[in-house]
């Protein structure tokens, strides 16, 4: 398989669930390219399993001068950048999860500055070393189409990211950058055990799937391939929108 080959790619949050899966099928596809995290051992380990097309790159992309390392260490190393998936991100921030009741400042800033800030930053920095003609992926939500209990703050984040590929799009025309947003639904990932005692996975992952259309819950790797055709030239010709991969809760959505 070859739709990627020869193409440079980072992937922050590559070291597990989601991005790792996109990392995966990038490396199947014939990617090479950095997976950043802030986990030394997942970063080891699933540098590991990429079988050496990918290094690990520790960094923390609500920190601009790591954003700026991580571009220049990834440069320095393959010579150009090909594809950005801006991936890190997620409801499990450390913040307290709750109502607009309940959260007050310090835990609004831990979540917009994870989901939101380092997403425009993260695109920010990377520029300088991209190639024109380049694809930037930008990893939305359906939190962004439908509210859910306590996410508020993550959902409308994402909502403002799924805006981002609108307005990014436009801003790059003229190095004929295509920037498009992957809006996943539930996909089974470790993040579950965060939030979840594990003696209750299970079920709650089977309550997820009665509110799914397509009956099951998503696995990283059909993130992942959706992430290899924003990535190739299959879609030159999409720019500035959105696909959404959740089994159709959003727009199959009971009334």
């Amino acid at each position: 398989m070859s739709k990627l080959k020869n193409k440079v790619a980072v992937i922050t949050g590559g070291n597990s669930g989601i991005g790792f899966g996109i990392a995966q099928e990038f490396k199947n596809e014939g990617a090479v390219g950095a997976i950043v995290g802030r986990t030394q051992q997942t970063l080891d380990s699933s540098v590991d399993q990429l079988g050496g097309n990918f290094i690990g790159i520790n960094a923390d992309v609500t920190i601009q001068e790591d954003l700026e390392r991580l571009f220049i260490e990834t440069t320095k190393k393959f010579g150009k950048i090909d594809t950005l998936v801006v991936n890190a991100g997620g409801a499990a921030t450390g913040a307290k999860l709750g109502s607009v009741a309940d959260i007050g400042e310090a835990d609004y800033d831990k979540t917009m500055d994870l989901n939101l800030k380092s997403v425009y930053f993260t695109v920010h920095k990377a520029l300088p070393y991209m190639k024109d003609g380049a694809s930037i992926i930008l990893i939305g939500s359906n939190a962004g189409h439908r509210a859910y209990p306590s996410l508020s703050l993550y959902g409308a984040a994402k909502a403002a990211v799924i805006s981002f590929a609108k307005g990014f799009s436009l801003d790059l025309l003229d190095r004929k950058i295509r920037v498009n947003v992957l809006s996943p639904g539930t996909v089974d990932t470790p993040v579950f055990g965060k939030f979840i005692p594990e003696e209750q996975l299970e079920v709650v992952k089977k309550q997820f799937v009665d509110g799914i259309p397509i009956g099951r819950i998503g696995q990283p790797s059909d993130i992942g391939k959706t992430a290899v055709f924003l990535a190739s030239d299959d879609s030159l010709f999409m720019i500035g929108n959105e696909i959404l991969v959740d089994g159709g809760s959003v727009n199959l959505a009971p009334l």
